[in-house]
């Protein structure tokens, strides 16, 4: 009966593997510690993604030389587990990118965590390995078998942190409403690959899937009804993990009701996952399909932008702020992956328009990243930080801090010289290469709505009075606000030399995009 096993290659899931080694180690090793800090906890939970790194990079480093001995042009990518599994540019790039912005998520969380004492310390880092661990095998998913495993794997580790403070009924009822709509949207997703895997003859494999599609294309008298109908719910479950209208409900109330630290973990790293998942399921498994695909993702781009922008004005918590300005976006993404089209000859096209998708959520995370973390170092004990009215005259407060603030909120709103008028410009002028100006003028309008509010920050800290409640010093470590800093600063000077990243972004996406 097992005659005929062949033992799959573990080498390319190694980062996967250590790292789930390494978690159930320190679930158990927590047990035992003592300290209510949970340093060693912390500290394993650190190296543990640091090694990941370590390991990705090797892997990159050998597939490299590989290359170079085969004379490749492209750096060849290695699968594993029957083709369930890839490891190739895009997936070390984006999970290096992941073990840093966790490490960052969990390295600004210490002190916040540590001041409330509802939030169990050592089931927060271990639940943020286990969602790094979901995060991973998306990224790396080849097969719908393996997208939908870690898709679920990170979603059930968010559920929980969100309603880790068990003493916050706010906390609760979030992780109530993110688990019901949640599950409802891996049931869509689930349900669009059964219809595609009926409609392809049985294919799982994303490149399967590509190859049946290319042939139904050849063919021109295919009906596409079950395909069309399939991609439908596929594309509906992929806008609830990215957060676009109309499968936004959920995000407002997270953001609002989890911890700064939970909300944090799931506004920025999760977001590079989703895009890798997108990615693999649209581009390289339906690129045929783009025609269909496309038009859907138009109409949420507009949608979102409208709807993120709209209603982010009205809001006076920051974290619903940026929520519905995550929303705004994730819409602004999904415009270079619809401004492609899958025609003959456009293949240098595309790869312009989707490396500024890539770009866009890369820079979004790390901006993002900045921005919770300055929330969490203002806070303290008993005060969140997350109101609006909580940063007037933070200038006078501090200076420094109230300068890095309002370099993230230029950025966001696509002001020049920062990073995110340079993700929005390479966006732009995918969408005007490709013919589509009517959204280039929404986008553009859109943005014009949106930067009232992020400006409304700065002019809240620079020329707004300190309420009488909001005058302590800020407690939080040199290193703490050395990283913020860093962070901060990092926005500013990608801004400055936005080329490299585009660079690596165009290069991870390379071996992605199918030869048409």
């Amino acid at each position: 009966m097992f005659a005929n096993f062949a033992v799959p290659d573990f080498f390319p899931a190694a980062p996967e593997i250590f790292l789930l080694a390494m978690t159930c180690v320190i679930l158990l090793l927590d047990l035992t510690v003592q300290s209510p800090r949970r340093t060693l906890t912390f500290a394993l939970t650190q190296a543990t993604l640091l090694g990941c790194a370590l390991l990705t990079l090797f892997l990159f480093v050998t597939r490299l030389i590989a290359s170079q001995e085969y004379s490749h042009i492209e750096i060849i990518a290695n699968y594993t587990f029957s083709n369930m599994f890839i490891d190739d540019g895009l997936a070390d790039f984006l999970k290096l990118l992941t073990y840093f912005t966790v490490m960052a998520t969990l390295f600004y969380s210490r002190r916040y965590i540590e001041d409330r004492q509802a939030i169990p310390r050592g089931e927060y880092y271990v639940l943020a390995l286990f969602a790094t661990l979901g995060m991973m095998v998306m990224i790396s998913a080849n097969h719908f078998l393996t997208i939908y495993l870690g898709l679920e794997l990170l979603s059930l580790a968010l559920y929980a942190t969100v309603a880790l403070n068990r003493a916050s009924a706010t906390a609760t009822e979030a992780a109530m409403k993110y688990f019901v709509l949640g599950a409802l949207a891996s049931g869509m997703l689930l349900y669009g690959m059964s219809m595609l895997y009926g409609a392809t003859h049985g294919a799982l494999e994303i490149g399967a899937v590509a190859e049946q599609l290319r042939a139904y294309q050849e063919l021109g008298s295919v009906d596409k009804t079950a395909l069309v109908f399939g991609l439908v719910f596929i594309v509906a479950g992929l806008a609830f993990k990215l957060g676009v209208v109309p499968f936004h409900m959920w995000l407002p109330d997270v953001y609002h009701g989890a911890p700064t630290s939970v909300t944090l973990l799931i506004a920025a790293a999760p977001k590079l996952a989703a895009f890798a998942m997108t990615v693999r399921l649209l581009v390289s498994g339906m690129l045929d399909l783009s025609a269909d695909w496309r038009a859907m993702l138009m109409l949420l781009a507009v949608l979102s932008m409208a709807v993120g922008n709209i209603v982010a004005i009205m809001q006076t918590n920051i974290k619903r702020m940026l929520a519905y300005s995550a929303i705004s976006h994730m819409g602004f993404m999904l415009l270079g992956l619809a401004a492609g089209v899958s025609v003959a000859g456009q293949q240098h096209g595309l790869m312009e328009a989707y490396s500024a998708s890539m770009f866009y959520v890369v820079t979004y995370v790390l901006t993002t990243l900045a921005a919770f973390g300055l929330m969490m170092l203002l806070a303290r004990e008993g005060f969140e930080s997350d109101r609006l009215d909580d940063f007037k005259g933070l200038n006078k407060r501090s200076p420094w801090f109230a300068a890095m603030m309002m370099i993230l909120m230029l950025s966001m709103a696509g002001i020049p010289f920062f990073v995110g008028f340079f993700a929005k410009f390479a966006v732009l002028r995918a969408v005007v290469d490709f013919g589509h100006y009517w959204l280039a003028i929404a986008a553009v309008l859109f943005s014009l709505i949106g930067a009232f509010y992020y400006l409304r920050v700065i002019k809240i800290m620079y020329f707004d009075e300190p309420e009488a409640d909001n005058a302590a010093p800020i407690t939080a470590g040199f290193f703490t606000k050395t990283l913020v800093s860093a962070n901060s600063l990092a926005v500013a000077a990608v801004g400055l030399f936005p080329n490299l990243l585009l660079g690596i972004c165009n290069a991870s996406l390379r071996g992605v995009l199918p030869k048409i």
